[in-house]
């Protein structure tokens, strides 16, 4: 072949095939035909020609059937999840559109997409041929060399021999030796347990190679040592799966991989089929048929011009362009992502797409410049950020507020947030990072912060980043997020009630939970001290009661000694195995042995419960108390639970558990200022009362109305008896009922649960359908609903969408048909919490501004309450609570005041 100075071009179509469905919105055209893949691997491939215009190049997929690792393994890759109906359905047309485009596409029976590219790789590269590689497979490094390189257009990250030298710690030729001492889960390649990748590094490094450690493997130390030696049999078995054969002999050589003339009209018609009106324009056809996608704008996004302000002239001319535009995009780098401690480095702005500029006030890096003074600088801008009537967008803007209000700016007018956007669009789809969506929305990869900062050890702060650096950063964060609002808001308009989710819910929200989250709540540290002490001696005395039921010591950590002792020596019955054919003891599996009447098995869920209570918050808290405000500071999301509900993370106020005494102990630690209390506000059963609204049932709506209590009214009616005859055993049962209809619990759960026959549970699920009719009459209406649309709603207009509600594989489809049933409930009841809160905070800014709300958990607000307002503040937060809707039953809230949380309940 001809020494050529264009590289060999080797696309791994199978790779980008499943991270393009993963990565891209679920979209479809109006025949209801799936379409996210199909665009997602056109754009890469398009990328790809438009950047090496190749004369050489193929596109490479895995061919149906078994390969020869099947062969060597035949549990290789066998955990994986079967392939998505909506993945299979494109798989054909892509490769029609490729084959159209006039690329040539290889499918080799018996062998990986890897092996026909390691082998056309290396006979180009023998032959002096420079090879690029498109793949996001961490496995073809081993296939880098001088000629080489890995091309992640994803991200647009690219690995030579340096840069896998930098990502794995090992050059390209130890990268087989790395791969079977670290395994690979997704493909089930067994490796060797406890061995992370730094630790194999490690090792390679000081040995030198796979052989070389097995030989020496007697001088390695310690528990990863023990499990190297128990596991060198199999490493040369991990080591030829992980080995991408390079010697294929194949029909077609490199130089015989040339791109052929597009067949038009073929295009044409898919690109009509599929909706994709820019690919049609480009094609000479008007595209006038609408589709969803990023193919509606009219390019996928250039590289945008971003400028550096450093100058008072400069930052005079962008003052004034912001003031002339009618919405503006900005962005914050800061120098931490805690917002209570974060100093700002620079701000990023935003008047138009594909434009943006930079004002870096903080950097001090060896070569930074002379920059603009940041108080200057923020005094100049505040009157534009605090203007309400002078619209902003921005991505996850809470944390722009948060860190604002620190320089005494209170940011307002924000009109909109694309993670929101996102998140109100389809909350199901795909994560609502700014790269994400860039990648789903725009088509087009971003520069992340660690290609600015770095990572691990190594990272630097943002203040040190070379300020021209730092401007193609943080002027394409600016940039993106304008045009990433300019994509999704038009869709988003589009979809029923959904804007009216967005803002009269999600964005109103927003600076109330930044107002929470800067407030923060106080803990006693001397009470959570004593706890973890307490806590402490408790695990220490089940340990022994442990020891002793075992008849020997053990670790109670180590799954590995658990599962040895109970199914080894114990000789209990194997309910599940892990993906590697051990027994497995995963808390689903003790809670069952427990539930058999096994003593070993509840000791060591009680001090697993002991031990993660004392881990993650009698000793975790303590260390999050701010020292200038001596509270604890949690971060809510707004855009992670697909329902609606509110999450938190340091800490995570929603785990701490309420059904054991440690737990509301817990609980306890959280306290008052002095002079105020503590009140607890708490929707009663608001997800059955949910359920009496959407499914007009008239026995659940009048027992609602009547104030009965539901559980036992519902027992009343199941097992036919007087209200006032029902025993606290047939309340129990009713109340499992209740709730587990509405997650969708089946009469086997429910059996389980109750410790019943599962016989006796159906008897039990069937009078309560016959008793309320008209839940029963929901259920299925949903369902149908479901299968109809693809999306069930809430009471407020928020979608949930079910990918999987007309997926060919059972357990799939009927896991979408449980979600269909209760996500109308779960999400109702999110936005009846959402709503209260905007309507409390409102109220008590213009009415009694030193009472703050401190949390939100689950259905439960708290607030500090000074002790003067506790009376007037409890009549108006149960008002504006019991008026966030309006449902054919009564809303209750349970108010509970007191010093702390737990004795406000």
């Amino acid at each position: 072949m001809p020494d050529s100075r264009k590289p060999l071009i080797l696309v791994d179509g199978s790779s980008y095939l499943y991270r393009a469905f993963h990565a891209m919105p679920a979209l479809t055209n109006k025949d209801g035909e799936p379409t996210g893949a199909i665009y997602g691997v056109l754009n890469m491939v398009r990328k790809l020609v438009d950047e090496y215009q190749p004369e050489h190049m193929a596109v490479v997929f895995d061919a149906p059937g078994k390969t020869f690792r099947d062969e060597l393994f035949d549990q290789y890759k066998a955990h994986r999840p079967p392939m998505p109906d909506e993945l299979r359905a494109q798989i054909q047309p892509l490769k029609d559109i490729i084959r159209a485009m006039g690329l040539p596409l290889l499918e080799v029976p018996g062998v990986e997409a890897d092996d026909v590219i390691g082998t056309l790789a290396r006979q180009a590269a023998d032959a002096g041929q420079r090879v690029v590689i498109s793949t996001g497979d961490k496995d073809m490094a081993q296939l880098v060399d001088e000629r080489v390189t890995l091309l992640n257009t994803m991200n647009d990250s690219r690995l030579d021999v340096d840069g896998v030298l930098e990502k794995f710690g090992v050059p390209p030729e130890r990268i087989i030796d790395y791969l079977a001492l670290v395994g690979d889960t997704s493909d089930n390649i067994p490796g060797v347990p406890k061995v992370g990748p730094k630790t194999a590094a490690k090792w390679l490094n000081q040995f030198g190679s796979l052989e070389a450690i097995k030989a020496r493997a007697d001088e390695i130390k310690g528990k990863v040592g023990e499990s190297l030696r128990d596991h060198l049999e199999a490493l040369a078995l991990s080591q030829d799966l992980a080995t991408i054969r390079c010697d294929l002999e194949l029909e077609q050589r490199p130089e015989a991989l040339l791109p052929g003339t597009p067949d038009t009209e073929a295009l044409r018609e898919y690109y009509q089929r599929f909706e994709f009106r820019r690919l049609l324009r480009e094609l000479g056809n008007g595209g006038e048929e609408g589709g969803e996608g990023p193919e509606d704008d009219d390019e996928v996004p250039a590289e945008g011009e971003y400028h550096t302000v450093s100058d008072p002239e400069a930052f005079a001319a962008w003052r004034q362009r912001l003031e002339a535009a009618e919405l503006f995009a900005f962005d914050l780098e800061t120098s931490s992502l805690n917002y209570m401690d974060a100093e700002i480095v620079g701000i990023a702005l935003a008047v138009e797409a594909g434009e943006a500029a930079y004002i870096p006030v903080a950097h001090d890096g060896p070569d930074a410049p002379e920059q603009l003074d940041r108080d200057t600088v923020l005094a100049a801008l505040k009157p534009l950020l605090e203007d309400p009537d002078r619209p902003k967008v921005g991505q996850n803007l809470k944390y722009d507020m948060s860190v604002l209000a620190r320089y005494d700016i209170r940011l307002r007018g924000v009109a909109y947030d694309t993670m929101l956007e996102s998140y109100v669009l389809d909350s199901t789809a795909s994560r609502h990072d700014m790269d994400s969506l860039a990648l789903k929305y725009l088509g087009r990869g971003t520069t992340k912060y660690e290609d600015v900062c770095g990572k691990g050890a190594k990272q630097i702060p943002f203040s040190q980043v070379p300020v021209d650096t730092a401007t193609h950063y943080a002027g394409e964060d600016a940039d993106i997020t304008l045009r990433l609002h300019q994509a999704i808001y038009p869709r988003l308009q589009g979809e029923g009630r959904l804007p009216e989710v967005f803002h009269q819910i999600e964005m109103p929200l927003l600076p109330v939970l930044s107002r929470m989250e800067r407030h923060g709540v106080k803990v006693d540290r001397r009470l959570l001290d004593e706890q973890s002490a307490e806590l402490a001696e408790g695990m220490a005395s089940v340990e022994q009661q442990a020891h002793e039921a075992a008849e020997g010591a053990f670790n109670l950590s180590s799954p590995k000694q658990i599962q040895e002792i109970l199914f080894d020596r114990m000789e209990l019955p194997v309910l599940q195995k892990t993906p590697k054919g051990a027994p497995s003891t995963a808390e689903s599996v003790l809670e069952e042995l427990a539930a058999r009447g096994y003593e070993l098995p509840r000791l060591i869920l009680d001090y697993r419960s002991l031990a993660k209570l004392k881990s993650t918050y009698t000793d975790k808290l303590p260390r999050l108390i701010h020292p200038q405000t001596g509270r604890v500071h949690t971060s809510y999301h707004q855009a992670v639970a697909a329902t609606g509900r509110l999450s938190s993370s340091d800490p995570n106020l929603q785990n701490i558990p309420v059904r054991t005494p440690a737990g509301r102990r817990i609980r306890k630690a959280f306290v008052a200022e002095p002079g105020c209390r503590l009140m607890a506000a708490d929707y009663s059963q608001v997800e059955l009362r949910i359920m009496a609204h959407l499914s007009g049932d008239e026995g659940l709506c009048q027992a609602f109305a009547e104030g009965a209590d539901i559980h036992s009214a519902t027992a009343a009616e199941v097992f036919g008896l007087a209200a006032d005859r029902v025993a606290g055993e047939q309340r129990r049962a009713a109340k499992a009922i209740n709730f587990g209809l509405i997650y969708g619990m089946s009469a086997f759960g429910l059996a389980r649960q109750l410790g019943i026959d599962r016989g006796e549970a159906q008897a039990y699920v069937d009078r309560y359908f016959q008793r309320y009719p008209g839940v029963k009459a929901y259920m299925d209406r949903t369902r149908a609903e479901a299968h109809d649309r693809g999306y069930v709603e809430t009471l407020f207009g928020r979608r949930l969408y079910l990918p999987d509600i007309n997926s060919r594989n059972r357990q799939r489809r009927e896991y979408a048909e449980r979600t269909a049933i209760n996500a109308p409930m779960q999400g109702t009841a999110a936005d009846l919490i959402k709503r209260a809160m905007v309507a409390v905070d409102a109220w008590l800014a213009e009415a009694y501004p030193d009472t703050r709300m401190v949390m939100q958990v689950h259905d439960e607000l708290v607030l500090e309450v000074p002790e003067r307002d506790l009376e007037a503040v409890e009549a108006g937060v149960r008002e504006r609570m019991q008026s966030a809707g309006e449902l054919a039953v009564p809303l209750d809230v349970d108010v509970g005041v007191a010093d702390d949380w737990e004795g406000a309940h």
